[in-house]
């Protein structure tokens, strides 16, 4: 019988080059917050993948950019933090990238430190011509041993068995770290945090979204009148400034509607229950360097 194998796969790359469609797409389930919009992530995320023979646990970073107040700061340091413990780094890039941009190569740099297996992802190749594919795949060789370099597309299902099966083929033997049934480290709160940030990444100007967090204060699992579980979730979100709060609440309150219905939908369907949410808006005008809010995102 062949044996288990496990390990930890860090995801890494710049701002906006698809590493959270990439690990819900590894997942199979949504872990990740996805918008168009840099920085979507904060944290690093965890997502499990559970095949016959082998579990990988995969940890979406947020994305490496030039940090510009203290949350910024903790997203970097965490983000390459998880190099030297990862078991395989997969090296997100852009097909797009005719050279090596300043950011990838800090990134290729604390790479080549850590010595760590690395299998570099050029990411929406559907963007490129095959030449120019080839002469980014000639350029990245030269500069590192990669395990593989894979062309993708993050959002088409059939790179999927691709990247695991190459992942799977360079793990250790190991035992599996989480349940089976497990998808995620994130707690129901954090996905639902999540949740809601994401739909306002989303529907929200572009000046708006990175000034905001979101904290769910209450949750509360109960039955309905027809014996039905339904979580009860009360969520508030920050953002920087008054002129801010009038654009995420709308005219007669219209955007946050839109904000609530969307994340809730998602939540049902994430969670298997019904939810019934609230949401509020509040002004903190200092969050973005207040220690406490920022702790929240450093690795635990």
């Amino acid at each position: 019988m062949e044996e288990f194998k496990s390990g930890f796969v860090t995801i890494i790359g710049r701002t906006n080059v698809g590493k959270s469609t990439l690990i819900n797409l590894l997942v199979g389930e949504k872990v990740a917050a996805i918008a168009n919009k840099v920085q979507t992530t904060r944290t690093a995320i965890k997502g499990i993948v559970n095949k016959q023979n082998s579990q990988i646990i995969f940890t979406d970073t947020p994305g490496i950019h030039k940090p510009k107040h203290k949350l910024n700061e903790t997203m970097v340091e965490t983000s390459f933090s998880m190099i030297p413990d990862a078991d395989i780094v997969l090296f997100v890039i852009e097909a797009t990238s005719e050279d090596i941009g300043r950011g990838d190569k800090i990134i290729l740099d604390k790479i080549k430190e850590s010595n760590r297996k690395t299998i570099l992802l050029i990411n929406k190749i559907d963007l490129i011509k095959r030449e120019n594919l080839l002469k980014l795949i000639e350029t990245y060789s030269k500069e590192y041993d990669f395990t593989a370099i894979i062309p993708i597309s993050a959002y088409k299902d059939k790179y999927r068995e691709i990247i695991l099966d190459e992942i799977e083929k360079n793990l250790k033997p190991g035992p599996a770290y989480y349940d089976i049934e497990e998808y995620t480290d994130q707690t129901l709160r954090q996905l639902a945090e999540e949740t809601i940030r994401e739909k306002a990444l989303k529907l929200l100007q572009d000046e708006v979204p990175h000034g905001i967090f979101v904290e769910v204060e209450k949750m509360n699992l109960r039955k309905n009148k027809k014996n039905e579980e339904i979580y009860d979730i009360e969520a508030t979100i920050y953002c920087l400034r008054e002129s801010h709060k009038g654009i995420i609440i709308g005219k007669n309150g219209e955007m946050l509607k839109r904000i609530g219905q969307t994340a809730r939908i998602d939540m049902e369907k994430n969670f298997g229950l019904k939810v019934n949410l609230k949401t509020w808006v509040k002004v903190k005008q200092d969050w973005l360097d207040n220690d406490k809010i920022i702790n929240k995102f450093k690795l635990n």
